[in-house]
């Protein structure tokens, strides 16, 4: 709603008011939401494309493109370019964990997915992958190189029209003579939009920095708590509040008395935005058999603008008081936050 050509949120109205116009502050509210899957995060270990096409070059070459394609080259390749360990693993199309799995059940050694995870990592950062005094680790990471030698090679397997092969794809479908072939001859651009329609582009690093996403509103939060000296208790992953079968993301002031809850989530996805709302809503049935709290929502994220009977439950559940990143910065003073601040802040 807009007054004398201000908006006038939920969270500034009587709780009488936000039934009477609910649906015009469901409106508001959304239209205060942001969406965040367009620009994704990226620290100083992403792999650009110049880094990552190094590392091709060297596998190329240690390989007489790709004709002399053993185990021996792959283990020069990744000690010249540890990156190479990576370009394989995309070559198979595989995750860390998967290329584990694999690795264990062909070598017969313990290969775990924390393993694997932490050599993808450490390929990714340009660290050496091979322990010069550490042959455990090398035995590992050669056993590795050798299974996905021997299943580029091979390549997929016949399979029933009723499955899809995991190597059923235009560089690994025929085994290595594909892998030839593409290398020499390119991608036709209909069949790389036809991998992408089968997987999702960025997806390996959408999922790595999904957390990183989800971090940003709780870290605004934290920012305006402590900025107005409000004590505050931020729970831990799988933190157990006594009182709560499952713990709201800050307590307010204190865990152990809580004048205050904060659920908070950044989401682009309508289920995850879905669960969130039914946690608020829970812990306002909580509140209202005695327990006392405000409940506060604070989100963004396109997940909370595609069902708006969700955002109205949202609203009703806090008594509007409901903040996105856009209105963030009034959490303090529009909620019983306020009496709670310092008094050197105040």
């Amino acid at each position: 709603m807009e007054s004398k050509g201000r908006v006038t949120y939920p969270f500034e109205v009587a709780p009488e008011e936000l039934i009477r116009h609910l649906y015009r502050y469901v409106a508001v509210t959304v239209q205060s939401l942001h969406s965040y899957y367009l620009v994704m995060p990226r620290d100083e270990n992403f792999v650009t494309y110049a880094e990552f096409e190094r590392a091709y070059r060297v596998l190329v070459g240690e390989t007489s493109e790709f004709r002399d394609f053993t185990v021996e080259r792959l283990v020069e390749a990744v000690e010249k370019n540890s990156l190479v360990f990576v370009i394989l693993r995309c070559i198979l199309g595989f995750s860390p964990p998967e290329l584990a799995h694999l690795s264990t059940a062909e070598s017969g050694l313990s290969i775990t997915q924390g393993f694997s995870r932490a050599i993808d990592q450490r390929a990714r950062t340009g660290k050496p992958l091979f322990g010069k005094s550490n042959r455990e680790v090398r035995a590992r990471v050669e056993a590795i190189l050798r299974v996905a030698c021997k299943t580029i090679i091979a390549g997929a397997p016949v399979t029933p029209e009723t499955g899809l092969h995991r190597l059923a794809k235009a560089d690994t479908e025929a085994g290595i003579s594909s892998l030839r072939r593409l290398a020499k001859k390119g991608i036709q651009y209909p069949t790389l939009l036809y991998e992408r329609f089968l997987g999702r582009p960025f997806a390996s690093h959408r999922d790595a920095v999904s957390e990183q996403v989800g971090e940003i509103i709780e870290l605004e939060i934290e920012r305006q708590l402590r900025a107005h000296g409000v004590r505050f208790h931020k729970t831990g992953r799988a933190e157990r509040i006594p009182g709560f079968d499952q713990a709201p993301d800050f307590l307010i002031p204190s865990a152990k008395a809580p004048s205050a809850v904060i659920e908070a989530k950044l989401t682009e996805d309508d289920g995850t935005a879905r669960d969130k709302v039914t946690r608020v809503q829970h812990l306002r049935e909580l509140a209202d058999r005695g327990r006392g709290f405000e409940v506060i929502a604070c989100i963004d994220g396109r997940g909370f603008s595609i069902r708006r009977e969700d955002m109205k439950k949202l609203l009703v559940a806090t008594k509007g008081k409901v903040f996105t990143l856009a209105t963030l910065a009034r959490l303090i003073e529009a909620t019983s936050l306020n009496a709670l601040r310092s008094p050197r802040r105040a």
